[in-house]
């Protein structure tokens, strides 16, 4: 929703006319504006969202909103409005106050097509969200899309999503973290989005017959539908048990506002009976303190490109590890049967996760490395998958384990040292946003460096992790390659 009002204009012309005109004279598009801020007091702004809310049927909370002070910046947090037990349903949100794709396109099965076939759910609700904030007061969403606007996609640590920030912070701040390059697959997967807003909007015509403007890419530039898409996807939530039209929902008071936390197990649900979105709290709550809900099973790379935080008690971080047996290796096809056969599902190209905590390298790893390095077809027959599968002997051994001691090491040279903008970081930036950026980044790139470290130390816990093999990884034909990004 950011900054998109001044890029809409009206179209004169018939809606044919005007696709006709955007395909024949693409070159001549007009200039677009940049729209001006408006002033606005911040905190007279949630208490007129929260009135709007309750004009229009939202019952009696046990949360409320409250700006806290987070690192000198003012943060909108949900807290609870009252004492809570577990099992106390805490916030409840009538479903004509939720923005779902059945209720956007007046139809389940359109809803469907479109998200299955061109665009994603975020996709659709950006481009909804849109042409409604053109309409201004008369939109029955017009103050909740200014919410959206005054938040920004801001999460409850003070951080967005690395997909706005500036190029060279994402590159300086997570410099060495696979993250970097999923925010560039990321941007370029929204820029592909981008250019099926056209098709979208003549298909979905029900829909967009109401406004009287140009085409999606005549309103718009990429990027201000980037910044938007950012915006809404930082609040979206995933209803889980409700059709495919409604799983992604735009709850009010939902996140950014609510506290995501990867530890928690009050989760967002609709309710079929009150028609109505709740949260049941999991914990006891005083008064004031903030509310969570849990945010799925997702690791902190991509809790900070959804939603710009970083939980540090988040079980679920994973660095992959791809190994593979070449089809060089003259045992390869001997290899391949043999990993069809007792490997448990495993292949030649396989992708590994390494885990949180004391033993984050998977068990399965060490027998597909002793096969990858098997030398003789005797060798490939004794190698033993399942539990309790042990070495063929020391010097294999020694040496499966030095070629990924090797590969990891490699992997964790890739960070800097120090870590650029850490907690501890003796010149902070007057900007308490890119403060907020390069601490998030560096709890990110300070928890992957740990599951590597924690990998080294597994390795040399073992028996023949410590042997010296000379040039750790086999150079002969048959070396597994290992890919850890």
């Amino acid at each position: 929703m950011v900054a998109l009002e001044a890029q809409l204009r009206p179209c004169a012309l018939p809606r044919r006319q005007c696709f006709r005109r955007y395909r024949t004279a693409s070159a001549h598009r007009p200039r677009r504006c940049t729209p001006a801020a408006a002033a606005e007091s911040p905190t007279s702004a949630p208490s007129r969202f929260v009135q709007w809310l309750q004009e229009n049927g939202l019952p009696e909370q046990g949360v409320r909103l409250e700006t806290l002070q987070r690192d000198g910046a003012p943060l909108d947090t949900v807290v609870a409005s009252r004492p809570a037990l577990p099992g106390d349903v805490v916030l409840r949100v009538p479903d004509r106050l939720v923005v779902t794709l059945d209720r956007i396109f007046h139809s389940a099965s359109l809803a469907e097509l479109l998200t299955t076939s061109k665009l994603s759910e975020l996709a659709c609700l950006t481009l909804y969200l849109a042409y409604e904030k053109k309409r201004g007061t008369a939109s029955f969403w017009h103050p909740f899309i200014k919410e959206l606007d005054r938040l920004r996609g801001k999460g409850q640590q003070g951080a967005r999503s690395p997909i706005l920030w500036e190029p060279w912070q994402v590159e300086q701040y997570l410099a060495g973290s696979p993250l970097v390059a999923q925010v560039n697959e990321r941007m370029k997967g929204i820029d592909r989005e981008y250019a099926e807003l056209d098709t979208v909007w003549f298909m979905a015509g029900s829909l967009f017959n109401q406004y009287p403007y140009d085409i999606p890419t005549e309103q718009f530039t990429p990027e201000v539908f980037r910044q938007a898409f950012a915006a809404v996807q930082s609040c979206v939530v995933h209803l889980q048990g409700v059709p495919l039209s409604q799983r992604f929902a735009l709850v009010p008071l939902g996140p950014p506002l609510l506290t995501y936390s990867s530890t928690a197990s009050a989760m967002l649900r609709y309710d079929p009976t009150s028609r109505e979105v709740q949260l049941a709290a999991d914990r006891a709550y005083r008064p004031g303190e903030p509310v969570l809900a849990w945010c799925g099973p997702q690791p902190n790379s991509r809790l900070l490109l959804n939603y710009g935080i970083v939980d540090e008690a988040n079980p679920y971080d994973r660095l992959p590890l791809e190994a593979i047996i070449p089809a060089s290796d003259p045992l390869y096809s001997l290899k391949r049967g043999r990993l069809a056969e007792q490997g448990g599902g495993l292949a030649t190209q396989q992708l590994f996760q390494l885990s949180r905590g004391a033993t984050p390298l998977p068990a399965p790893l060490f027998p597909f490395l002793r096969l990858a390095l098997a030398r003789t077809p005797r060798d490939v027959w004794a190698v033993e998958f399942g539990p309790g599968a042990g070495p063929l002997d020391g010097g294999s051994e020694a040496r499966a384990l030095g070629t990924l001691r090797t590969r990891l090491a490699a992997r964790l040279a890739r960070y800097p040292a120090p870590v650029a903008g850490g907690e501890g970081d003796a010149t902070p930036d007057r900007d308490p946003e890119t403060n907020a950026r390069r601490a998030a980044a560096a709890r990110l790139v300070g928890i992957e460096q740990q599951i590597l470290r924690a990998a080294l130390a597994q390795i040399e816990a073992l028996p023949f992790g410590q042997r010296d093999t000379q040039g750790g990884e086999d150079p002969g034909a048959g070396a597994p390659a290992l890919i850890l990004d």
